[in-house]
């Protein structure tokens, strides 16, 4: 039985090759360029597998790989992204990812790799496997605990939450304040920090493993 596949990508004429060169050996049964349309479709569609871009407005795939797990934690997902930053792979497998791939990747390869992360595997393009064994391995963070001292443990919880790619209304739900609340902590987190915009600080928290 065919696997059934969803792809996320807000490059649109990326993810028509991707979708032509998938479609004979899988089931593709959507495609999404917006986070909150692939959020709402993935949960209604119950793909095996989503192949998602990591960069794209909105939160990118660690917004859409957060909300999903939350309430469909049997989805896989597997990261596909021109990016090999070690902080971007890091931060979608501790979002619950199970590979990470990069788009210089040749077709076969990608089907393969859906197909072993459909069965279970964990899957990454050669070169990012050793980022995630010295992540969970437990090597030191590159920068130190005092910059996270400076910061209240409310002030923790939401930058956490927000590096995972949760909007200010879900971040408030879960802690239980106000919107404005959730944007005061994150100006005051971005200040602290010496950080400019929301993806910086998901960058940041992933180094620091607080993701």
């Amino acid at each position: 039985m065919s696997v059934r596949l969803y792809l996320v990508d807000d490059h649109r004429l990326f993810v028509s090759g991707v979708r032509a060169e998938l479609e004979e050996p899988f089931d593709v049964i959507g495609v999404a360029t917006d986070v909150d349309d692939a959020i709402t479709a993935i949960r209604d569609q119950e793909p095996e597998v989503v192949l998602v871009d990591v960069h794209m407005p909105g939160g990118g795939g660690l917004a859409v790989v957060t909300n999903v797990l939350e309430t469909h934690p049997d989805v896989a997902f597997l990261a596909l992204s021109v990016s090999d930053a070690p902080e971007d792979v890091i931060a979608m497998i501790r979002a619950g990812a199970r590979g990470y791939v990069t788009k210089s990747i040749g077709p076969d390869e990608l089907a393969d790799a859906v197909r072993r992360v459909a069965a279970g595997d964990a899957v990454f393009s050669p070169r990012l496997a050793g980022f995630v064994l010295d992540a969970f391995a437990g090597t030191p963070a590159t920068t130190g605990d005092e910059e996270l001292d400076d910061l209240t443990p409310r002030e923790r919880e939401v930058l956490r939450l927000i590096a995972r790619g949760l909007p200010y209304k879900q971040v408030a739900r879960r802690l239980d304040i106000s919107i404005k609340t959730v944007e005061s902590h994150v100006s005051s987190v971005l200040r602290k920090l010496q950080l400019s915009s929301r993806y910086e600080l998901a960058r940041w928290a992933s180094e620091h493993r607080i993701v």
